[in-house]
């Protein structure tokens, strides 16, 4: 494996927009997301139920809550991979699974999605992974897209690696440049699903710095599931907490807040690692 150089992340190179996108909410002063009333079911067995919450414009947003709750089903609920069973998702008021397909393709043009694993696609070099979005959905020349797709790398840590197959870097670059490809269409709202999954504490703190640096440079709101408690503590302002036991929201708010305030003891447990510590420091 190789080992990533250091940079100062670069200012974002506006890239132009696909036809669509998301609804203008600053007109509309509606959140970027907000769930209501959602139900997550296979068949007969509901999952989750009675979902209600919104993410604010600039949140790093937190699903939280044990192994079997549902945190990855929601997110496929928000990425439009899953329709709800009851109940809406709305993006800055427009309800996604209400559109039609056409219209939900032009909404979701405007988010961006980091899987747990990368999904990097192996035959391909990382600026090839990263063109990819560019290729389907704008109609850049071939050489603004390879700018366009080392620019994006560079904002990631990854300036010299566009030429590197996802096979001869480490999972943390691996996580970088999959990020680097959910940023291709400049998203307003990016998801990850797991993102420290896998990584050492070291490049798991990296990854946090740096989803708190785009976040800063770029303006964009962030949904992040994760169990992962320094990540919670260190980047997340504002979360919901599902309960396996319950199937449904226990809690939602700021991290940090919740661990002062709560009172239930599922919640409670969980931001103290069972009582077996208190959290790390943010």
């Amino acid at each position: 494996m190789v080992s990533s150089p250091t940079a100062p992340i670069p200012g974002p190179a506006p890239v132009p927009a696909p036809t669509g996108g998301l609804p203008a909410a600053a007109a509309t002063d509606e959140p970027p997301i907000r769930v209501d009333n959602l139900t997550m079911a296979f068949g007969s067995f509901v999952l989750q139920k009675n979902l209600s919450f919104s993410v604010n414009r600039g949140d790093i947003f937190v699903i939280m809550g044990g192994s079997g709750c549902g945190k990855s089903t929601l997110l496929r609920h928000l990425i439009g991979l899953k329709s709800p069973a009851e109940g809406k998702v709305y993006f800055s008021g427009e309800s996604l699974w209400d559109a039609e397909l056409t219209r939900q393709r032009q909404i979701l043009q405007g988010t961006g999605v980091l899987f747990q694993r990368g999904a990097l696609w192996s035959s391909m070099t990382l600026a090839q992974n990263v063109a990819l979005p560019l290729q389907e959905y704008t109609k850049l020349s071939v050489s603004t897209i390879r700018e366009v797709a080392t620019l994006k790398l560079a904002l990631v840590g990854l300036a010299g690696f566009e030429d590197y197959y996802p096979s001869e870097i480490s999972g943390g670059m691996q996580k970088r440049a999959g990020l680097a490809r959910a940023m291709a269409l400049d998203p307003q709202i990016l998801f990850f699903d797991e993102p420290s999954a896998g990584l050492d504490p070291i490049s798991s703190k990296l990854l946090d710095d740096l989803i708190l640096e785009l976040r800063d440079s770029l303006g964009a709101t962030i949904v992040i599931v994760t169990h992962e408690l320094a990540s919670i503590f260190a980047i997340g302002n504002n979360s919901v907490f599902l309960d396996a036991e319950s199937r449904t929201m226990i809690a939602s708010g700021d991290p940090k807040q919740l661990l002062a305030t709560t009172t239930n003891p599922t919640v409670r447990q969980f931001l103290t690692r069972g009582g077996r510590g208190t959290p790390p420091e943010a």
